[in-house]
């Protein structure tokens, strides 16, 4: 993420396949928000594209259920899978309420989105993790950043989002996304808590208001071999590897765009 541009995230538009990234999922946006069934239903789609994002995110957390049973199941307290998408469902259903509270203050949106996700208020739960604490994330076995490298991070992640600038939402959304995940700041949830994250700033941004173009999907779809495979090269700083990684997160965006495409679809068979 180093640059000494004046707007680091802004500078990033430059890096390789980046550009054509960028307009290809704005594209591929403004055909899903065209549909005829956009019109009437909006709000049909949105609820469903939150339920699939959850589905895609819980599964690369570890919990891989079918969407019908995701549907289905009302208990999500009891075995760790369950949990998993239980936390999926409660980010999911959160990250609407915190748009507003994301441009002035993303650290305190971030402390909410774990807390929901834990679902209980213990000790660890809602603040960055401290020395001697360990972390549960069953995805990303990179080396943990210490504490004080994770606070003095994610202070430079906030001023840069709270700065505003001209860099495209997808480019911020891919940033926030692999940073959460290079930083783990807390002890448990990070994978959700940062795919959570990403959706926030795609919404916030204006790219997808309505909430109806879920990455989560395109992530899952993906496979996770895809998705490590492209955070490493996040992790690995060069021009390539950062390219790359949001040339990934916009193909997620564009996985998700075909998803709430078939939905309309069938909406529009009345098959749905």
């Amino acid at each position: 993420m180093s640059t000494h541009a004046s707007d680091p995230l802004a500078a990033l538009g430059s890096l390789p396949g980046v550009a054509d990234a960028v307009d290809s999922v704005r594209k591929a946006v403004d055909r899903v928000y065209g549909h005829r069934v956009m019109r009437r239903r909006s709000n049909e789609i949105s609820s469903e594209a939150a339920l699939r994002g959850a589905r895609g995110s819980a599964a690369l957390s570890g919990a891989d259920w079918a969407l019908e049973e995701v549907r289905r199941r009302t208990d999500f307290g009891t075995e760790p899978e369950a949990r998993t998408v239980g936390a999926a469902l409660r980010l999911g259903a959160e990250a609407g309420q915190l748009l507003s509270i994301w441009r002035q203050s993303p650290l305190r949106v971030l402390a909410r989105l774990h807390l929901v996700a834990a679902g209980d208020p213990g000790d660890s739960v809602g603040r960055p993790r401290l020395d001697g604490e360990t972390v549960d994330e069953p995805l990303v076995e990179a080396p943990l950043p210490s504490p004080a490298e994770v606070a003095g991070r994610l202070d430079g992640l906030s001023e840069l989002i709270v700065a505003g600038g001209e860099a495209p939402a997808l480019v911020t959304a891919a940033v926030v996304h692999g940073e959460l995940l290079a930083l783990r700041p807390f002890t448990s949830y990070n994978g959700l808590v940062a795919r959570a994250a990403e959706r926030i700033v795609l919404v916030g941004s204006g790219l997808d208001p309505k909430a109806i173009c879920p990455a989560e999907v395109g992530h899952a779809e993906q496979g996770r071999v895809a998705y490590l495979a492209a955070f490493e090269g996040y992790l690995s700083g060069t021009p390539e590897g950062v390219g790359g990684w949001i040339a990934h997160c916009g193909r997620s965006v564009e996985l998700g765009v075909r998803e709430s495409t078939a939905v309309c679809e069938a909406l529009q068979r009345g098959a749905a």
